[in-house]
């Protein structure tokens, strides 16, 4: 029964299962109660500060909370992280967005946590590759290859659905710039072609 559930008891099973985020579904499978009582227990812990609901139905621990790129794989799926918030991981960008932004088959959808945004973008399943699982320390995430990251943004620059960042453009057009000179050229122009867009193709030129 769920009145004999501890919270120290659940961390250390979380922990065993490597389970940073888990669903209801999950949660009432690892502990084997029922329906009723998982929703229950879960509101309660949230309210009382040991659990934090990230949205409907998908739950981590307040106190061992996972990285904002974890959170960002788990909220939405299928997806990986890409344009700005990728560009600024692989020091493209000066600083980091406030919006960790996402490429996803889904359509397009933006989440809103305590202290954090999470932005969705579509593109077609023909483009849904190019990335990475990245583990660092202790956490690990799917992130788009730096390649990529670029071609991706520039789409979207190129349908006029994101705005240009100057900081970004100044440093592609840098040719001596030591981060921009480490893009593989022959990559970039595997995922343009991908796109098939003329638009995207001539504006990833400009830059190569």
């Amino acid at each position: 029964m769920y009145t004999l559930l501890k919270p120290i008891q659940i961390r250390k099973e979380l922990f065993k299962r490597k389970l940073k985020i888990f669903t209801a579904q999950e949660f009432m499978r690892i502990f084997q109660i029922s329906p009723r009582s998982t929703k229950y227990f879960l509101e309660t812990q949230v309210q009382e500060g040991f659990l934090f609901r990230l949205k409907r139905g998908i739950y981590t621990l307040k106190t061992d909370s996972p990285s904002e790129e974890e959170i960002a794989n788990a909220l939405y799926k299928p997806s990986y992280i890409s344009f700005e918030y990728a560009l600024a991981y692989y020091n493209l960008l000066p600083e980091m967005p406030y919006i960790v932004t996402s490429a996803t088959t889904k359509p397009t959808r933006l989440f809103n946590t305590s202290d954090k945004s999470f932005s969705y973008r579509t593109i077609k399943k023909e483009v849904f590759t190019g990335y990475v699982l990245t583990k660092l320390e202790s956490k690990s995430f799917l992130i788009a290859e730096k390649e990529k990251a670029l071609v991706d943004y520039l789409y979207f620059v190129s349908l006029r659905k994101a705005s240009q960042n100057e900081r970004l453009f100044e440093n592609l057009n840098n040719k001596g710039y030591s981060q921009t000179k480490r893009f593989n050229k022959e990559k970039i122009n595997i995922y343009t072609k991908l796109f098939e867009n003329e638009k995207l193709f001539h504006l990833v030129q400009t830059f190569l």
